[in-house]
């Protein structure tokens, strides 16, 4: 691919992308983390994901005929869940608001007026909700929150969020060189599983945790029962997913905002 041809921000000259960019452009800007997963995924788990799949949905999204274009990941986010393990690199919820406004300024300072932040970490979310108000307040742009989802595991009793069978089958299809299964062991809490109302994030109610609150090894799941196969096909779900997204944003009746 020639580099004026390219859908990667990055790839091309200040003058070629701002030639390129329209106000229809949709901007997609995958978010990660670095943060343990357990002995058997790398750091980069969230951030492999996010950008991996998010690129794939940008190449779909353009064959489809829609004007969509990738943005650098953003790999150091909020993960204090995990600041407890030693190779976790993590900003406070103060610093990851204020990085997300000033990269709504740059994105403002283009001719694009759409951006689709494409999520694969858990903790991400809730900033990433008010920063899509922020973002839309402060520069009249059209912001947008799609990311990453994985199945329960056959025997995850539904808390399967983190190196478990469904992240870990992802990383097993997109990069298989960085997992160890032999270090993959179940951690499910199973402690959990009587209360109704109290849970993780589908539940009515949620509850403060810290990865290790479950066991010493940080992961809630059981990567023991992952293959590549369902990892490859949950990849090709979520990029399906993806581009269907990106034609809903397309078609969006509520336009930019006057600042």
């Amino acid at each position: 691919m020639s580099v004026l041809r390219s859908r990667r921000w990055g790839d091309l000259s200040g003058p070629a992308l701002t030639e390129a960019l329209t106000s229809s452009s949709i901007l997609v800007l995958p978010v990660g983390a670095i943060e343990h997963h357990g002995g058997h995924l790398p750091l980069s788990t969230d951030l492999v994901m996010a950008e991996e799949i998010a690129a794939r949905i940008v190449d779909a999204a353009t064959q489809a005929g829609h004007d969509a274009w990738l943005l650098p990941a953003l790999g150091v986010t909020k993960s204090d869940e995990h600041a407890w393990a030693p190779g976790t690199l993590w900003l406070s919820g103060e610093t990851f608001a204020r990085v997300l406004v000033d990269l709504g300024r740059s994105i403002a300072a283009t001719p694009a007026r759409t951006v689709l932040f494409y999520n694969g970490h858990g903790g991400n979310i809730a900033p990433l909700n008010v920063a899509l108000r922020e973002l839309r307040r402060q520069f009249g742009l059209n912001t947008f929150l799609d990311g990453v989802r994985v199945p329960a595991g056959p025997d995850e009793r539904g808390f399967g969020i983190h190196g478990g069978h469904g992240e870990t089958s992802l990383l097993m299809h997109l990069r298989p060189d960085l997992v160890d299964t032999t270090a993959a062991t179940r951690a499910v809490p199973d402690a959990l599983a009587g209360f109704e109302r109290i849970g993780f994030a589908a539940s009515p109610v949620q509850f403060g945790w810290c990865s290790d609150d479950f066991a010493s090894g940080g992961v809630i799941g059981d990567p023991t029962t992952a293959t590549a196969a369902e990892g490859a096909a949950l990849a090709a779900r979520l990029v399906e997913d993806g581009v269907a997204t990106i034609d809903e944003i397309s078609r969006w009746p509520i336009g930019p905002r006057a600042v």
